[in-house]
């Protein structure tokens, strides 16, 4: 007896790319830029080998190697040289966001790169939290914040930003962004949402890089408890009612379950944050020469495609550029 189906048979060498389900490209992928003003020569985050904190003056160049790797979209960080108790250093016109965005937008044509800008508070205040915070009561003020994010989006729109991406988990920032883009004829600026994003121990490493440690408490009044499913449906919903063009989901890899619900039930377009501990993970374990680097980065990327994911903003980026060539 033998078996009439034999699945082996399309497993075969080149035949396996005839019937491969999910296909990457370059143009998939987002790469994270993290400038800083306080700097003036580039320097490695010790948390995330391989990456880098980038003086202004580096954020063209660092552009065209990305450009170079056929990666068409950035998304900026910045790391003010003030930070003051209402973040004010993030929606000023000449702060260190949008600089960058000015200079690489004054030497790459805007056919070539998607600048995308993260809309936060938390790299530019003394206590390191996404809001505007009542120290009486150790608390984060959601209502106060939200003109903020709005002011900080339309500063990052004039300076020459394609997409805006708040994620401060804010209830209403899409709506508050969204209205203050209109109001200022940038309505075609579209948001990228962090519409699900969780109370991670996985960020760990991001915090080095954007030196954004808080002073007190933690950020779980504000981002979704990591046992929650239902939840996440439940935000991403109000944030494409309120105007997002694209939702995200942050972590990606220990969160695929929601990502393939949001994709599935939504049908949005659906972006997925490879984030700083996921990359730190991949990258000490094959330091201590214990997992195959290039195939790990390959097989878990693939597995976030595979989820729904349509944009994967990953530190990998670069890598996984180099190995699709």
């Amino acid at each position: 007896m033998f078996p009439q189906v034999r699945m082996r048979r399309l497993r075969q060498g080149k035949l396996q790319n005839l019937v491969r389900e999910t296909t990457i490209t370059a143009d998939d992928l987002i790469c994270p830029v993290f400038v800083d003003e306080n700097i003036e020569t580039p320097q490695e985050v010790p948390s995330m080998p391989g990456i880098y904190k980038l003086p202004v003056d580096y954020a063209v160049d660092e552009a065209k190697e990305i450009l170079d790797l056929d990666i068409p979209s950035i998304m900026i960080f910045g790391v003010p040289a003030r930070k003051d108790e209402s973040g004010s250093s993030a929606w000023g016109n000449n702060e260190v966001v949008q600089r960058a965005v000015r200079n690489i937008r004054n030497d790459i044509s805007s056919r070539d790169m998607a600048i995308i800008t993260d809309v936060c508070l938390c790299e530019y205040t003394t206590h390191g939290h996404c809001g505007v915070v009542d120290y009486d009561k150790e608390e984060i003020l959601n209502d106060p914040t939200l003109p903020l994010l709005g002011k900080t989006a339309v500063s990052h729109a004039e300076a020459g930003a394609d997409m805006v991406a708040p994620s401060g988990m804010m209830d209403g920032m899409v709506e508050s962004i969204r209205s203050e883009l209109d109001n200022n004829n940038f309505e075609n600026i579209p948001i990228m949402s962090y519409a699900a994003k969780y109370f991670s121990a996985f960020y760990g490493p991001f915090r080095d890089a954007a030196e954004s440690g808080y002073s007190f408490g933690d950020r779980s009044s504000y981002q979704m408890n990591p046992s929650n499913s239902n939840e996440a449906i439940r935000e991403v919903e109000l944030d494409i009612d309120e105007g997002a063009d694209i939702v995200m989901v942050k972590p990606a890899l220990p969160y695929l379950d929601i990502l393939y619900r949001i994709k599935d039930e939504l049908e949005m377009p659906t972006a997925a944050y490879n984030v700083s501990g996921e990359y730190a993970m991949i990258k000490a374990a094959a330091q201590n020469g214990w997992m195959d680097e290039n195939k790990i980065i390959y097989e878990s990327i693939t597995s976030i495609k595979r989820a729904g994911a349509d944009i994967i903003l990953t530190y990998f980026a670069k890598d996984m550029a180099k190995l699709l060539k």
